[in-house]
């Protein structure tokens, strides 16, 4: 190492430097400042400072942190930064935090973990193909890489992984190796070996065990914080940081310097995650399973993460009882949620998680379940725990708290006492914040119900821009409240016999303080979040197994319906007729997707406006909201992408693969956007399409469709073209809907300013 070094110093061409890093032997013990993997950024370094004159620190300061306002960078820090100022972006990392108080109430700012990774280094293989590529072989879980001087590289992710520095990262460290392993690598090397039998007979030159940051769903935190206003993350990047470098540079260069990026960037913002997730066990759990999955399959109907570790953070009241019903669980943001019931006896025990965890990119063993629990949500009634959606208390003295959410919010929140209204929060671009329900209970009085994914998102938004002078309280009080919906047709006769409220004269989009069963003093709400009729209950959480007890015996003569959720898409299971039905979350999935209902997260972001999504009707124009320059603008100018439904030709589900979402999108032969949700769709499967078409195969999905050239997107712009989804390299027609089909019946719940 000392030898190279030197050699760097002397005046050497570019030419010659590739030169020397290729037939220099790099040999890095472990303690030494650099490992392998990073002698190639030392080798750019040195070229950077031959073609600019100057050092590659000062490159660095001049051409990136200054131009983005960054002090204070640097692996070592022992600053006290200054906070909520616009002018001093940090950039020093998780360890920023090990030794200042001031990050105290930020810990969940590292909730990424250290593992170990080791790889080995064979001394030059003559007869090696100089130009083979990397071979990764997932099933035997190893990969190798050919180097510059016939030498080659073997690494691998073993199924279970050893979390390390779960006390915080020793100053010593300082990115150097760890000791050698022998143990935890031969597994690997053996199965490069039996692939690659020339390894067996080459001599070892090197192995590396270094570390490497992981996630508790592994993939990587950026974005800014949530507690500490202009403080950025970009953290965790899960094995993967030379290939995510470039984008991840662009996007946190973006946020910092303008406070937004050109496309969304929530799969990996910082703010998918809460304080939960920093707890070490936790952590020394759930990060044992996260790099193993580096070479695991990732099946869609996976639905919910089913994680085997880190598992039951968070439950409702009603847990028992579904786990006793035969739920399997999935988690959301540590929430356990049921995915699906099982209702034959003899199967309850391992083959019930063999149907959820089965791997399959077509037809799902739980498809009739979720037939039969689709029927029952349609034509009597259920009962969906939605516990876990995100509620906001929000409350004044005075009209600040009212003046607070009309600013906040796109459409009109000041309506008679008992409304609930359907808005977006917006972002200066006329983008999707947030998706929520507002419920006015008094006149300075607000329930706000977000989506489970949007509790520190939708937080954050709101602390924002929350008044300073403490005018306005603002409370999370989702753990206060257990959240039961009772869907269908029969929703309002079962709930007639267990309290003294008239559903008859209940109207839709609105909430009132009824009693049910023995319990009074609940919220309830007559809504379903699907479009179908019925009501959302609020219920203090020490009274949620009563209700939910009454609920089901009296509820047996309607097939009363228990249901869990995913997302804000949710998990169902039925009992009808003194027999309980499963359903899963892919019920409710169908629901929303039959009827067009978009989603936060799915279908919406940041980057979606209310007239992409034909959503225009809940936005008021006559008052001031964040975003509304922004809507008015693109009302003048046009759109450039429309929210569409579609329906797939000639699509056999029980041979074709299905669509997930991500599949590309085609008018008339030209790529024109993705899809975003699908479901099958068990009413709409039952019609025949129109003017002489195949008959429809029931798949339905939801996307959208982008004009070229920034051209504004018309009716007959979407209605004049053909269409065809591409799954699995094989095209299907599909019919556009710009509207909810005819079929599903009438919408029950709607929103207007």
């Amino acid at each position: 190492m000392e030898t190279f070094e030197k050699k760097c110093q002397e005046d050497l061409t570019i030419d010659e430097l590739i030169e020397m890093f290729k037939n220099e032997p790099l040999k890095f013990k472990p303690g030494s400042k650099y490992s392998y993997s990073n002698s190639n950024y030392i080798l750019l370094g040195l070229i950077i400072e031959k073609v600019t004159g100057k050092s590659y620190e000062t490159n660095l300061r001049e051409l990136i942190l200054k131009p983005c306002c960054m002090n204070d960078t640097g692996y070592e820090c022992d600053c006290n930064p200054i906070l909520n100022t616009k002018h001093n972006q940090r950039a020093c990392g998780y360890i920023c935090s090990k030794d200042s108080n001031s990050f105290e109430t930020c810990r969940f700012i590292n909730m990424s973990t250290a593992r170990k990774y080791i790889c080995l280094k064979t001394k030059p293989i003559p007869n090696f193909p100089k130009d083979m590529p990397i071979v990764h072989n997932p099933d035997e879980r190893f990969y190798i890489l050919p180097l510059a001087n016939d030498s080659v590289l073997i690494g691998g992710f073993l199924r279970e992984s050893k979390p390390i520095f779960l006390n915080g990262v020793p100053d010593t460290f300082n990115y150097s190796l760890l000791p050698d392993n022998w143990d935890d690598f031969h597994w690997i090397l053996n199965n490069a070996i039996k692939r690659f039998p020339i390894l067996g007979e080459s001599e070892y030159d090197t192995i590396i065990t270094g570390a490497d940051s992981y996630t508790p769903d592994g993939r990587l935190i950026m974005n800014e914080s949530a507690e500490i206003d202009n403080y950025f993350v970009a953290s965790g990047t899960n094995g993967n940081g030379i290939a995510v470098a470039g984008g991840v540079g662009k996007y946190i260069a973006e946020l910092i310097h303008t406070g937004n990026t050109d496309l969304s960037t929530w799969p990996i913002d910082i703010r998918r995650f809460m304080r939960l997730h920093t707890n070490k066990r936790f952590l020394k759990d759930r990060l044992r399973e996260i790099p193993g999955q580096q070479y695991s399959l990732k099946y869609p109907t996976y639905g919910m993460s089913l994680y085997r570790t880190g598992r039951k953070l968070r439950v409702s009241a009603l847990h028992p009882k579904l786990q006793a019903a035969g739920a399997v669980f999935g988690e959301v943001l540590g929430y356990e949620r049921p995915l699906f019931f099982n209702l034959d006896e003899s199967e309850k025990s391992e083959n019930i998680e063999d149907l959820s965890k089965q791997g399959t990119f077509g037809k799902a063993r739980w498809f009739n379940i979720v037939k039969r629990e689709y029927n029952a949500c349609r034509k009597g009634v259920a009962v969906i725990d939605m516990t876990s959606f995100t509620k906001y208390e929000l409350k004044s003295a005075n009209r600040s708290v009212v003046d607070f959410l009309q600013m906040l919010c796109a459409n009109n929140i000041d309506k008679p006492i008992g409304t609930v209204i359907h808005t977006g929060m917006l972002n200066e671009q006329g983008g999707y914040e947030n998706d929520c329900s507002v419920i006015r209970l008094d006149d300075y009085h607000f329930l706000l119900i977000s989506p489970t994914s949007q509790s520190t998102r939708s937080m954050k938004w709101l602390k924002s821009h929350v008044p300073e002078d403490g005018s306005i309280f603002l409370s999370d009080v989702t753990s206060l409240y257990t959240a039961l919906n009772v869907i269908g047709p029969k929703a309002k006769y079962l709930l007639a016999e267990l309290s003294d409220e008239n559903f008859n004269d209940f109207a839709r989009m609105t909430c009132r303080e009824i009693d049910v069963g023995f319990v009074s003093h609940i919220y309830a709400m007559r809504l379903t979040h699907t479009g179908e009729d019925g009501f959302m209950l609020y219920i203090p959480s020490e009274y949620a197994l009563c209700v939910y007890e009454q609920l089901m015996e009296q509820g047996k003569d309607y097939g009363i319906i228990n249901a869990g959720y995913k997302e804000i898409e949710f998990v169902v299971l039925i009992t009808v007729i003194y027999l309980f039905f499963v359903v899963s979350y892919f019920a409710q999935r169908t629901l929303r997707i039959e009827r067009m209902y978009a989603f936060w997260g799915q279908d919406i972001d940041k980057t979606t406006t209310p007239f992409d999504l034909n959503r225009e009707f809940r936005v008021s124009f006559d008052k001031e909201f964040i975003g509304k320059e922004a809507l008015l603008k693109q009302k003048k100018e046009g759109i450039q992408k429309r929210f569409i439904q579609f329906l797939l030709e000639d699509h056999d589900k029980d041979a074709d693969p299905w669509p997930w979402s991500g599949e590309p999108i085609y008018r008339n032969g030209e790529f024109c956007g993705f899809v975003t949700s699908t479901a099958y769709g068990f009413t709409l499967g039952k019609q025949v399409g129109t003017s002489g078409i195949s008959k429809i195969m029931a798949k339905v999905c939801l996307g959208y469709v982008h004009a070229p050239n920034n051209e504004n997107i018309t009716t007959n712009y979407i209605r004049g073209a053909k269409y065809e989804i591409d799954i699995g390299t094989k095209r299907f027609k599909a019919r556009p809907n710009l509207y909810q089909p005819s079929e599903m019946g009438p919408t029950v719940q709607l929103s207007t300013p």
